[in-house]
């Protein structure tokens, strides 16, 4: 790639864009998008669904989900409620030295005991590079909403130490897909201590939450994992959007990228300072109900697998903005004053180097000086915001004109027409809107915006230069059936 220098043609570009040719920055994007792996994400998911066609799961083949193979053609139940005296009323039996427990969240002791386990055991990364950081205050987020049962923080301690090695978590929510709302459990947390994996403890928590669910009259649940089980309802695929490059690259989170080659990456990532979205503020109590009416609306006319807030308190504890844990944005409308137009939101997720230091890096053509830069604080912690749940009635008076109804020739081009034209108006407002979100982010101390290609995501993911990422995020149900749905019509965030 030549260095050019900028010959005053370049209107408005940075000088280091000046000339550059826009496939190849498109190139250095997708490599700044997409972590350090060994094979490509396509060929990644093609090898684990090949995988799974010869998969063994002894326990998933035992519990009410579909099989990998099986074609759902109808939503439903798998098996209708159990009877109360069918509800086994003790625990199922541990391995020896080992005891159930309900981890207090609100106790800081237990909590701490909580973080401890999912950080040195959860979540990681392809290559082990990362792993989750969940701070306390997420955690009480995530595990206490309204109406949250305690008994549904399930631990496994070690009877002679008392150490926490096993944990699972469940939350109450209603989920509404396609045209049945119902109650369910939101699985999450699933996390054993890494010695431990081999004595099949997994199975015997997820059982263990299961029965204390069904204690309460519910009999289905929801649930992601990055592993291909019997059988996802929908894949989604992650996306990232660099806001400090340099330390993506630095940290090995993104493929190396050096030189000449940087400094244009650098410059066509750059963000301006400020936001441009009139109206943009903090979202507020008094903001609650709007915000519920607007969010449901949107959610239920756009997508096929969304939750159902039923009261202000629940918008009030998912959606109000949380030092450090959630950034919450309404618009108010200026022809309008108190009306709310638009809504969005991102949470922070930080992960921990677990290996840092060893980014992969092409050979330097000079080394450094003895007593290079010196480690900045922080910089083992990738600092990460997630795209949460957003809204807009931007489309809703979109109408098409006499002319347009006549060249459609029948009700059903008519319609797909005005659906078209209100998806090219929330389109352009989701991409301001989330432009703005990226400054938001990037003032906060962010160094990268994740989200899924769930909802209408993939609206501005290209327009806001966010690169394919090497992760893939399951949906699934339990005990229920439901037809394969698109990534663009999951419109349920799990965190």
């Amino acid at each position: 790639m030549t260095d050019r220098k900028d010959d005053g043609s370049s209107g408005d570009k940075p000088a280091a864009l000046a000339d550059f040719d826009a496939e190849k920055l498109r190139e250095l994007i997708q490599r700044l998008g997409a972590q350090v792996i060994d094979d490509a994400p396509a060929s990644k998911l093609q090898r684990e669904t090949e995988a799974e066609k010869t998969a063994v799961h002894e326990f998933w083949h035992t519990q009410p989900v579909p099989k990998s193979s099986e074609v759902v053609k109808q939503d439903a139940p798998l098996h209708p409620p159990l009877p109360a005296e069918k509800i086994p009323q003790e625990p199922y039996a541990l391995p020896e030295g080992m005891a159930w427990c309900t981890v207090d969240i609100e106790d800081d002791a237990q909590l701490r005991e909580l973080h401890d386990l999912l950080l040195n055991n959860y979540v990681e990364d392809t290559d082990a590079m990362f792993r989750f950081n969940y701070p306390f205050e997420l955690l009480r987020w995530v595990t206490m909403p309204p109406g949250f049962n305690k008994s549904w923080h399930v631990g496994v301690r070690n009877s002679e130490s008392g150490e926490l090695v096993g944990f699972i978590s469940g939350v109450p929510v209603d989920i509404m897909v396609r045209d049945r709302t119902m109650p369910m459990a939101e699985i999450n947390l699933l996390c054993l201590s890494k010695k431990l994996r081999s004595q099949r403890l997994a199975p015997l928590l997820i059982k263990e939450v299961t029965r204390r669910v069904h204690l309460v009259g519910i009999f289905q649940a929801i649930y992601t994992s990055g592993r291909l089980l019997p059988k996802p309802v929908a894949t989604c695929r992650y996306f990232h959007r660099s806001l400090q490059p340099r330390k993506l690259i630095d940290i090995g989170f993104s493929g190396p990228v050096e030189g000449p080659q940087l400094a244009r990456l650098m410059a066509a990532m750059r963000l301006p300072q400020t936001t441009t979205t009139k109206g943009l503020r903090l979202m507020r109590k008094g903001d609650v109900s709007q915000v519920r009416k607007l969010l449901n609306r949107f959610l239920k006319t756009r997508y096929e697998v969304v939750p159902s807030y039923t009261s202000d308190a629940q918008v009030a504890h998912w959606l109000l903005p949380r030092e450090n844990v959630l950034w919450s944005y309404v618009v108010d409308d200026e022809a309008h004053p108190g009306r709310i137009t638009d809504f969005f939101s991102f949470f922070s997720l930080p992960s921990q180097a677990l290996k840092p230091g060893q980014a992969k890096k092409p050979a330097a053509k000079n080394k450094k000086p003895a007593g290079g830069s010196q480690k900045k604080p922080g910089s083992d912690t990738l600092n990460a915001a997630y795209a949460y749940y957003y809204a807009t009635n931007a489309g809703n008076d979109v109408e098409l004109t006499a002319e347009e109804k006549d060249g459609c020739d029948g009700a059903k081009k008519e319609k797909a027409l005005l659906r078209e034209k209100q998806n090219e108006a929330v389109k352009t407002r989701l991409v301001a809107l989330f432009g703005d979100a990226l400054v938001l982010a990037k003032n906060s101390g962010f160094d990268v915006f994740n989200c899924l290609d769930m909802m209408d995501n993939a609206m501005f993911v290209n327009e806001l230069k966010f690169g394919r990422g090497d992760g893939f995020l399951r949906y699934y149900f339990y005990n229920y059936m439901a037809r394969d749905t698109a990534s663009a019509k999951i419109g349920f965030v799990m965190l």
